[in-house]
């Protein structure tokens, strides 16, 4: 019913930022999830669709039909541009952000954002943050040109970040862990 929703209701122009950003990335999560329920049990998502789940085009909004792929990286990323999307979007794997446990709102997306940033940043699970020498995931090297809008990697991490890292810190990075997040 929620996925039907999503479809009948796309975006409007009339619609605030938050709320049409709200909208994609729940439409994203929500969608990724019906992905891995439809193909349940899995291994990885990675196993789905070739290697290429991404790409497979198969999300209704309005008259049209998307990839995740495009709402990503032709609709979330050039149209918002913040960097704090890569931790509300969710791709199932162990190596991804945690998963809200509700819908992304115009009202709350700010707080919504900021708490999961700082939490992911945080959690030594995908991240171990040092002073001299901190190992991020993945996830920070392959979006740099995002979280480097404003000025450096580590000044997005510091915003974040419980253990202050120092400016000439060398950064390195964890490999991604694609097995499916049960």
């Amino acid at each position: 019913t929620y996925l039907d929703q999503l479809s009948a209701h796309p975006p409007q122009s009339s619609w605030s930022r938050n709320e049409r950003l709200a909208y994609w990335i729940n439409v994203y999560n929500a969608f990724t999830v019906k992905l891995i329920v439809d193909n349940y049990p899995t291994s990885s998502i990675t196993k789905l669709e070739g290697g290429k789940p991404w790409n497979k085009r198969w999300i209704p909004i309005g008259e049209k039909t998307y990839t995740l792929d495009e709402i990503e990286n032709s609709i979330i990323r050039p149209r918002f541009k913040d960097a704090r999307i890569h931790v509300a979007v969710n791709c199932a794997s162990v190596s991804c952000p945690e998963l809200l446990n509700r819908a992304f709102t115009a009202s709350k997306l700010t707080q919504q954002l900021e708490s999961q940033t700082r939490a992911y940043i945080n959690n030594p699970r995908h991240n171990s943050i040092s002073a001299s020498a901190p190992q991020v995931s993945q996830l920070f090297e392959w979006y740099a040109v995002d979280f480097e809008q404003k000025g450096t990697l580590i000044d997005f991490l510091n915003g974040y970040s419980a253990t202050p890292i120092q400016a000439n810190a060398t950064i390195g990075f964890k490999p991604y862990n694609w097995n499916l997040n049960e």
